[in-house]
């Protein structure tokens, strides 16, 4: 995995511009973005049902086929909480950037999803204790096991699922699928990360789209994107780095072999510049999506914008 320092000794070298041209991408699967007012929007898309608003790291609200969920809320304000311990850049405090979408806004949905809790983590990035303070005890919410399931009732939620292959809300299937929080090494010697998964949604007459969630590129993914072909894939792409392990979540490369697996499919990436341990910035991205040629089909959301797809 190409860490930020080591990106651009090769930018220099030019050892990734060589290697670009031995990755094949298809380019008319490329997806030309515009950006008006705060939204991104492809360019020769059809007016779709779905829109995807990055609200601030793995936080998003996507309206699928009329229905809005918010997935993985971290709500807490700038700075709330001290850095990861051990990890890259831990003396910076959590969230490293406040909210730019309104908070009635973040909780006007019809459902919630929580792809993981890192073991009941009351600071962890997907589901804080800010979030189980101001999501609304109400509302719907799924989570990926039993374990978190338990955990999120605990907190006073009255309507909690645990989401499966084949779950379904009002009308929309969610599919639940594997993942893996950074490598096999990283998963056995750093076990507080816990249990990940990814969410795929579908409806008839809709576009499938599969949200990874916090999985590096590994058998799991592959067999997800061979599974549902979707046509729009969110990526948690920020690197981040828990020393002495690898990346704890998609980084460049990831995010490479992503594009080429899935040739026709829209890429959009998330979890970035959020939190102290993630590496690789919206800049990096984008830097390295142009050398390698997908670039076009690569959406990276600001804060607060929305896709609209």
């Amino acid at each position: 995995m190409t860490t930020r320092r080591q990106f651009l000794q090769l930018s220099v070298t030019g050892a990734v511009a060589a290697a670009a041209a031995s990755i094949p991408f298809t380019s008319a699967a490329h997806v030309a973005s515009t950006r008006v007012g705060g939204t991104v929007a492809p360019e020769n898309s059809r007016n779709g049902r779905i829109s995807i608003t990055q609200v601030r790291n793995a936080t998003l609200i996507v309206n699928y086929a009329g229905v809005k969920f918010l997935i993985d809320p971290y709500l807490a304000e700038k700075g709330a909480y001290p850095g990861f311990p051990g990890t890259y850049h831990s003396e910076l405090r959590n969230p490293l950037v406040p909210l730019k979408t309104p908070m009635q806004t973040i909780l006007d949905v019809d459902a919630v999803i929580v792809t993981h809790t890192h073991n009941g983590n009351p600071q962890g990035d997907h589901w804080d204790e800010a979030a189980a303070k101001l999501v609304p005890k109400h509302l719907p919410l799924f989570a990926q096991d039993e374990a978190d399931a338990k955990r999120i009732r605990a907190q006073g939620f009255t309507d909690v699922r645990v989401l499966t292959p084949t779950s379904s809300f009002k009308g929309v299937s969610l599919s639940w699928t594997p993942g893996r929080h950074g490598t096999e090494q990283t998963r056995i010697l750093f076990e507080p990360l816990g249990n990940v998964c990814g969410i795929v949604f579908r409806h008839p007459g809709e576009k499938t789209l599969y949200v990874v969630g916090d999985s590096r590129w590994n058998g799991f993914v592959r067999k997800s994107l061979a599974t549902y072909k979707p046509d729009v894939i969110v990526l948690n792409a920020g690197f981040a780095l828990a020393p002495p392990y690898d990346g704890i979540i998609m980084g460049t490369e990831d995010v490479a072999m992503v594009a080429e697996a899935a040739p026709e499919a829209t890429l959009v990436a998330s979890h970035l510049e959020a939190v102290n341990h993630c590496s690789v910035t919206r800049a990096d991205l984008r830097e390295y999506s142009t050398l390698l040629g997908f670039d076009k089909r690569l959406l990276i959301p600001d804060d607060g914008e929305t896709i609209s797809l």
